[in-house]
């Protein structure tokens, strides 16, 4: 049986396992979360590079994934290159839905909602000359939404005046009133999506990317024309944390959904190892 890993640095990636149950119900999936560094936009890209690459190959070691799932728009920019040259095994990043969003566009004038991370970084641009050539691109770097989505997780009161502030930042920018696309540049942000529809303008469409990473997931696996690896038990897949999440007890109630009965700790020894690279 084939088995699938997904990785993020919270709870943003459990979207994209939301859609990958759909499509593939009988398929193992670990979940790992590197919380404890949780954002990674307030990592320099040469500490996260490093610190990826350990925890991703211990995860290969330990579990044995047929193919990984870099369910995180800052991970899958900053670090998918170097993932795919280091391990051989399929890889299936997570990057903003530009070439989505201009082939849905009327006005040619596309918003983007991210971390400031995923929108500083050179990346966002190349994606845009490459996909998006005739498009304005309005870009929001909105920090704290991730920490909402991870409180909204755990079944907290959403800070909707904070979240209506995000939203602002975004269509206020000169050129904004002419946004009819935005695509929501975190996993995280999946888990706010309606609230950001209620606080956005009336006649925009939200393009989440879950969906088709999920999509690219599934054809990868079934494009794997070797044999699943011998003396591998088909046990189902498993939650692990890199540290002590917060709100523990509420978390577990939001696993359970995703088809998770608890979460383990990964293992403090990787996590050291990656903070020394």
């Amino acid at each position: 049986m084939r088995r699938l890993l997904a990785f993020d640095s919270g709870i943003g990636g459990l979207s994209v396992v939301r859609e990958l149950r759909a499509l593939l119900p009988d398929t193992p999936i670990d979940y790992l979360a590197d919380n404890a560094v949780f954002p990674y936009g307030e990592l320099p890209d040469p500490v996260l590079i490093a610190r990826v690459c350990v925890l991703v190959e211990t995860a290969l070691a330990r579990l044995r994934p047929d193919a990984v799932v870099i369910a995180c728009n800052t991970a899958s920019t900053v670090a998918l290159a170097e993932l795919r040259r280091r391990f051989d095994v399929p890889f299936i990043g997570c990057v903003p839905p530009i070439k989505w969003a201009s082939e849905v566009s009327v006005t040619r004038t596309i918003g983007l909602l991210a971390t400031s991370a995923t929108v500083r970084r050179p990346y966002l641009r190349d994606l845009q000359s490459q996909f998006a050539p005739d498009c304005t691109l309005l870009a929001h770097g909105a920090r704290g939404l991730a920490d909402i989505a991870e409180a909204a997780f755990r079944h907290r009161a959403i800070d909707r005046d904070s979240v209506a502030h995000e939203v602002a930042q975004l269509f206020e920018q000169p050129g904004g009133e002419r946004i009819d696309v935005v695509g929501i540049g975190c996993t995280h942000y999946s888990f706010l999506l309606d609230t950001l529809r209620e606080l956005s303008p009336p006649g925009i469409t939200w393009l989440d990317p879950a969906g088709a990473v999920a999509r690219r997931a599934k054809s990868v696996l079934e494009g794997l024309s070797e044999a699943a690896p011998e003396g591998r038990a088909a046990v189902a897949g498993k939650a692990w944390f890199t540290g002590q999440p917060a709100d523990a007890d509420r978390l577990l109630q939001g696993l359970a959904t995703f088809g998770y009965g608890g979460f383990l700790e990964f293992g403090k020894m990787q996590v050291q190892q990656s903070r020394e690279l």
